[in-house]
């Protein structure tokens, strides 16, 4: 899947009640937050062991696999229920570091 293909599925899940799983070689199943996608890049709000902080990180689109999450929904309020969410693999450690 080309970076323009994986930029327009990763868009819609831009929303701040919204969350996508990730996947990095280190570590798996966290809950992220889409910030922002351009037809490179994508950016990220992960969740950490701290209440209320996120770690931000920004991915080159060429490093993430898209696929679905069948284990959790949606949860935005205000959109019907959806049965899957977001999956990105980045074939990449988990960046370091806090916000």
């Amino acid at each position: 899947m080309d970076n323009h293909a994986k930029a327009r599925l990763i868009r819609p899940w831009i929303n701040d009640e919204e969350r996508v799983t990730v996947d990095f070689v280190n570590e798996k199943n966290l809950n992220a937050q889409v910030t922002d996608c351009t037809g490179e890049v994508v950016s990220l709000a992960l969740e950490t062991a701290a209440p209320h902080m996120k770690q931000r990180v920004t991915l080159p689109l060429r490093e993430i696999e898209v696929g679905e999450d069948r284990t959790h929904y949606t949860r935005d309020p205000d959109e019907p229920v959806r049965r899957v969410r977001l999956r990105l693999t980045v074939n990449v450690e988990r960046p370091v570091g806090m916000l």
